[in-house]
């Protein structure tokens, strides 16, 4: 008798035990429902990590531009912000694909957070025969794929469609894969946007050399200033 109480009584927690795992949403509080902007664009799974090499660093910087310049090393893939005498912030980018490259000279035109994105009708046409359609206008949010920030660069007051911007594909950073923007990690573009004013010179160094001759060296991480910073 004692033995077939022991054994009910077992049987009885195994199925209490397998009732509770097998129908716990049935039984426990519902998760909480986490809200996100509505998007035409999802985030896309990052499928490797961004290298180590672009990572945001201090570098010792040698240039005659004047501290608060932005030079965009298109074939490396970093932008680099003049902090002032040899030294210099180093972010990674990601830049234009094949036949998408550029180079000039221009400026800061104006600046957004979360900026909405509206992609050039030819964008959109040239998608759409690929079979893929682009909003004529998304909102700001963490889909689209204009991230945190955008700087938009502007030539002689006109704006040139090519943005500094974020990115909701960070693992595109180091990359060829834009349209001719510059893009960011979002930690990052936030941090230069913090820095760069409007009217803030930008050279983009690539396709054609229209940026004219950019003296400049970089020689490496500043490894003081990487830690105890200033």
């Amino acid at each position: 008798m004692r033995r077939g109480r022991i054994f009910a009584a077992a049987m009885g927690l195994a199925g209490a035990i397998f009732f509770t795992a097998g129908n716990a949403n049935a039984i426990g509080p519902a998760a909480p429902r986490v809200e996100r902007p509505a998007s035409a664009v999802t985030l896309v799974a990052q499928p490797r990590e961004v290298p180590e090499k672009y990572k945001r660093r201090v570098v010792r910087f040698s240039t005659i531009e004047t501290p608060g310049t932005i030079i965009v090393d298109t074939n490396n893939k970093y932008l680099y912000y003049v902090e002032g005498p040899n030294r210099a912030t180093r972010y990674g980018i990601g830049v234009g694909r094949e036949g998408f490259g550029w180079s000039g000279v221009v400026n800061v035109g104006r600046k957004q957070e979360w900026p909405e994105w509206r992609p050039p009708a030819e964008m959109r046409a040239r998608e759409a025969r690929a079979g893929r359609i682009l909003p004529v206008v998304q909102e700001g949010g963490i889909d689209n794929p204009l991230g945190a920030r955008a700087l938009y660069l502007y030539k002689g007051g006109r704006d040139t469609i090519f943005r500094i911007h974020g990115t909701n594909q960070p693992w595109t950073i180091g990359l060829n894969m834009s349209s001719g923007c510059i893009r960011m990690m979002n930690k990052d573009v936030e941090h230069l946007y913090s820095r760069a004013d409007i009217g803030t010179r930008v050279i983009v160094i690539g396709p054609g050399n229209r940026q004219g001759k950019v003296n400049y060296e970089d020689r490496g991480i500043d490894i003081f200033r990487t830690i105890f910073g200033g």
